[in-house]
């Protein structure tokens, strides 16, 4: 398929995946939907798994934007009034926010992959 294809077949898949962000593990149908649409029937799974993490990717980035951004004012809090304390607590809450950036940003494009895979297999059976 062409790039462009490709792309435009992970959007979709990342669309699917914020629609079904209520079921917990929505990378997996929006990897699936990528994977199926990308799919021309012939079994090639590294098709699958790259549209399928371009899907993640793509679909984790306004979390990542939101977690990055509570990243960017945790560190200021001592400037905007808050005690020393409080800024200590931050730069340990500084960590513990950009673990959960990479967590969340690995648990979607892991899944994502996964769906792909799944979205090729089922374009091939049916």
């Amino acid at each position: 398929m062409a790039p462009e294809d490709t792309l435009r077949n992970a959007v979709m898949g990342a669309v699917a995946s914020v629609l079904l962000t209520f079921t917990g593990i929505s990378p997996l149908p929006g990897g699936a939907v990528a994977g199926y649409l990308n799919s021309d029937g012939t079994p090639e799974s590294g098709d699958g798994l790259r549209v399928g993490a371009l899907s993640g990717f793509i679909a984790s980035i306004p979390i990542a934007g939101l977690l990055l951004l509570v990243l960017v004012v945790l560190p200021f809090l001592g400037f905007f009034g808050f005690p020393l304390e409080a800024s200590l607590i931050a730069g340990g809450l500084f960590v513990l926010t950009a673990i959960t950036v990479l967590g969340s940003v690995a648990y979607s494009v892991v899944l994502s992959a996964l769906g792909g895979l799944l979205g090729v297999y089922l374009k091939e059976e049916l």
